[in-house]
């Protein structure tokens, strides 16, 4: 409780005298009275009345914190539904990737079962690398086939006859070789000397006169180049075999030396019907130059 406030009034009472002397001028007597007043609160009208700035501090205070709460709440919120957004646009992404996987994997599978249906009857245009003279053309062979100038040449390993060897070659859209020049020539001749295994691993050629015997002609029925004859020692001969079992004799021609041809005469006559291995030739495809980068 408050302590009390002292106060001193100054308070004046007048006496008057019994009898005759109470017309006498009276005398003034001074008494004082302690008066106390207790200090109380303030009632509402005086509160009302003044500025209050403690009270209105306080209570802008507690706006303040109520404001910075509610926004962080609105913050916090937005940001939990970004981020579940977030979390299922991540998810849909990966499982349209994994579909988009799945599709390529199955069309390359369908590309490849459809080259490998289509590798066997179809021609595939080659590319080439720049060439290094203006307007010089590019000559390319097909997987397994060796180029050589403007020709493409394949060396059959299967031992056949003549005609079986020669269906061989047209099945491989070629024919069985036939030679038209010495630089051919020298390129054949060295190239099996390189791949034979024995003396009788020789190779047919396209050369035959079974249809008139002596007169040889190529596949294309052109007739052999008397300037361009290979023939080794005296061949040929026409030999009819040991016993005569052969009475057509050789009709089809046969080349390759192991050990190497003097002047290139590598070529012989033999029985059609004997397997041996074979030279298919076609000629080469023409490339369009292409720029490579390494």
């Amino acid at each position: 409780m408050p302590e009390a406030e002292v106060v001193y009034s100054d308070v004046k009472f007048t006496r008057r005298k019994k009898g005759a002397s109470e017309a006498v001028t009276p005398s003034t007597d001074s008494t004082y009275s302690e008066i106390k007043i207790s200090k109380t609160q303030p009632s509402t009208a005086q509160l009302s009345e003044g500025p209050q700035p403690a009270v209105v501090s306080k209570g802008s205070k507690v706006t303040s914190e109520r404001v910075v709460l509610v926004v962080l709440s609105v913050l916090l919120a937005a940001a939990l539904v970004a981020l579940c957004f977030t979390t299922f646009d991540k998810s849909r992404t990966n499982q349209e990737l994994e579909n988009l996987k799945l599709k390529k994997t199955k069309c390359e599978s369908n590309l490849t079962e459809t080259l490998s249906k289509l590798k066997s009857c179809s021609t595939v245009q080659p590319t080439c690398p720049v060439p290094t003279v203006k307007d010089d053309p590019c000559y390319k062979c097909e997987e397994g086939w060796e180029l050589h100038g403007e020709k493409c040449y394949y060396f059959s390993v299967n031992k056949s006859s003549w005609n079986e060897s020669r269906d061989e070659c047209r099945a491989k859209e070629g024919d069985l070789v036939k030679i038209d020049s010495r630089e051919e020539q020298t390129f054949l001749e060295r190239r099996l000397r390189a791949v034979m295994t024995e003396a009788e691993d020789k190779f047919w050629i396209g050369l035959t006169d079974s249809a008139v015997e002596g007169r040889w002609v190529w596949v294309d029925g052109s007739p052999l180049n008397e300037s361009l004859k290979f023939w080794t020692g005296n061949e040929p001969d026409n030999w009819n075999g040991h016993n005569g079992e052969h009475p057509e004799g050789e009709d089809c021609a046969r080349m390759g030396k192991k050990g190497g041809a003097v002047d290139l005469k590598c070529w012989f006559d033999a029985f059609c019907s004997d397997p041996y291995k074979s030279i298919c030739e076609k000629a080469a495809v023409t490339g369009k130059p292409k720029i490579t980068c390494d």
